[in-house]
């Protein structure tokens, strides 16, 4: 039986959904969102907070543009990166609220499993 979801979205969509999950796959990825969710930043900016190379933002940063998670918009000689939207936000707040909920899960199962070992 097909799900409904995927016989009404296509075989295209879900490809680009699996992408958008890929593009979402890494933890430096997800910390450069985090960081733009404050607002735009610059290479150097992301770098600084972030303490990572200049290059290896840079590709991230690439593979957030090209899965249209991140927009840059050039002031003088610098870009400002920014995130390309309020679905991209909507998306990592879902994303971030399902892991927060999980932790916590895991977390009561493991605080049960004391009790009945010590009870």
């Amino acid at each position: 039986m097909t799900s409904r979801f995927v016989h009404v979205a296509g075989r295209r969509l879900t490809e680009q959904l699996a992408d958008t999950m890929f593009a979402l796959s890494t933890p430096s990825r997800v910390q450069i969102l985090m960081c733009l969710l404050d607002g735009p930043h610059t290479v150097g900016e992301l770098m600084e907070e972030l303490e990572m190379e200049q290059s290896a933002v840079s590709h991230q940063l690439r593979v957030l543009r090209e899965h249209t998670l991140v927009k840059a918009e050039r002031v003088g000689r610098r870009r400002l990166y920014a995130v390309h939207d309020e679905h991209v936000v909507s998306l990592l707040n879902a994303a971030l609220q399902h892991v927060e909920e999980r932790a916590g899960s895991t977390r009561r199962r493991a605080v049960a499993r004391r009790r009945q070992a010590t009870g």
